[in-house]
């Protein structure tokens, strides 16, 4: 019964900055990475950053390097990613996921994760 409960979206102007969170619970078995997809209007779903449990390597998809920061927090079992600069291609449903070890995909492949929230929306406006 492992649920992600997404958090923190809305609505910002270009050049702003958002944060936004994921409630994981229910963990029975062993998550080795944990990240973001987004998926915006008539588009498919990407990858936007992942997070490794073993030693907390990061991985950024090329459009957000620099901007956004994916984090944990494992005693209050989140995930966050701070979300700055944005623009308004970062429009889309953002969607928490997390990934059982030894599934050999890449950390930007979504079928490579076990678990997903509801997800939430993020706007930005020019």
């Amino acid at each position: 019964q492992v649920q992600l409960v997404e958090s923190g979206g809305g609505s910002v102007q270009a050049g702003g900055s958002l944060g936004v969170s994921c409630a994981a619970s229910g963990w029975k078995y062993r998550i080795n990475r944990m990240g973001w997809f987004r998926q915006g209007p008539g588009k498919e779903r990407e990858g936007v950053a992942v997070i490794y449990t073993a030693g907390d390597t990061t991985v950024y998809a090329d459009s957000v390097k620099g901007r956004f920061t994916i984090s944990r927090d494992s005693a209050k079992n989140t995930l966050y990613l701070q979300m700055n600069s944005l623009k308004p291609e970062d429009t889309a449903m953002y969607y928490c996921t997390a990934g059982l070890a030894y599934m050999a995909y890449g950390p930007f492949v979504a079928k490579g994760y076990s678990y997903w929230g509801q997800g939430t929306q993020v706007t930005v406006s020019s």
